[in-house]
């Protein structure tokens, strides 16, 4: 008994919390490395104009190019900024906001070849909509950055970093390893008693009764097809697969047409998606950003989040009426 207890806190806990130390740890040493070369302007250069017309700074802009690649590092980098006074507060959460387009590039393969199979045609309709709402997203922060941040200094060109003289490779990885050191007590401070308590509440059940409450409270879904509920819920009560394996089997057997599908996985998608970030995402943030911000950043990012895939479901549903 004792063992089969310790093996699957092994696989279930300490395991997946231990992959995660070493990602955040790396993605940590990471940004500092590309800080003490002095990189961070030049990966600005690539999304300069879009920062720019936001009114973001060359950290900013740097942040949305590696969030291309790594989100862990992406984050760290903003952190380090604003630990080190060069992004304000406001900045830095409109930053965070600014990187849902790349975000979604991150999960885009493995969204669509997990939806193409199981829904067909529908899941261009899906991604295509779900692609929208990133682009709308960016758009939103753009324009807030443009009514909130003030303006950027002429022939600036958004970079408000000090120069610095060239670092040596060897020098600059000592000086990120030399920083994470400084930050590896908080991050584990923070981090691992998060994880492990979002761990024991998952275990208990309570993100899963909250997500039953809300697959159950679905009578503001009522313009929905009734028989695409079903659909609502597997993607609340369940996970993304379970809503896409219902859709598959609805659309196989003519129940519901592309439109219904296609509605009814939104529908799942902006009921299902904030527990999931709360239990997936903050326990990691917290080993990034302070937990007060990291809460602020979460919280905020799946508000705009659900607003931009609101907005772009309410054009497709007029859209197609008829």
């Amino acid at each position: 008994m004792e063992q089969h207890i310790f093996k699957e806190l092994w696989l279930h806990l300490f395991w997946p919390l231990t992959r995660l130390l070493f990602w955040v740890s790396l993605g940590i040493i990471a940004a500092n490395f590309i800080e003490a070369l002095n990189w961070t302007p030049r990966l600005a250069r690539l999304t300069r104009p879009l920062a720019r017309l936001g009114r973001l700074s060359a950290v900013s802009g740097a942040s949305f190019s590696m969030a291309f690649f790594s989100g862990i590092t992406s984050n760290t980098m903003l952190a380090e900024a604003f630990a080190q006074g060069h992004l304000a507060r406001r900045e830095l959460v409109l930053a965070n906001l600014f990187n849902s387009l790349p975000r979604f590039f991150l999960h885009l393969p493995t969204v669509f070849f997990l939806t193409v199979p199981l829904i067909k045609g529908a899941a261009f309709h899906y991604v295509g909509l779900t692609f929208g709402a990133a682009l709308l997203q960016t758009g939103l922060v753009v324009v807030a950055g443009r009514l909130l941040l003030p303006p950027l200094a002429d022939g600036v060109e958004g970079d408000n970093l000090p120069e610095r003289e060239r670092v040596g490779w060897r020098a600059a990885l000592q000086k990120g390893i030399a920083r994470f050191r400084r930050r590896i007590g908080r991050l584990f401070a923070f981090m691992v008693p998060v994880y492990v308590l979002f761990f024991f509440l998952n275990r208990q059940g309570v993100f899963e009764a909250v997500e039953q409450f809300l697959a159950a409270k679905v009578w503001f879904l009522a313009w929905l097809d009734p028989q695409s509920l079903g659909i609502v819920m597997a993607h609340v009560g369940a996970e993304f697969a379970a809503g896409l394996a219902a859709a598959g089997a609805l659309l196989a057997d003519n129940s519901l047409g592309q439109r219904e599908v296609v509605l009814a996985l939104l529908a799942g998608n902006i009921l299902a998606t904030p527990i999931r970030a709360v239990r997936h995402q903050f326990p990691y943030y917290v080993g990034v950003f302070p937990p007060g911000l990291a809460l602020e950043l979460v919280g905020l990012s799946q508000v705009l989040r659900m607003i931009a895939v609101v907005v772009v479901g309410l054009g497709y549903y007029f859209m197609t009426l008829g």
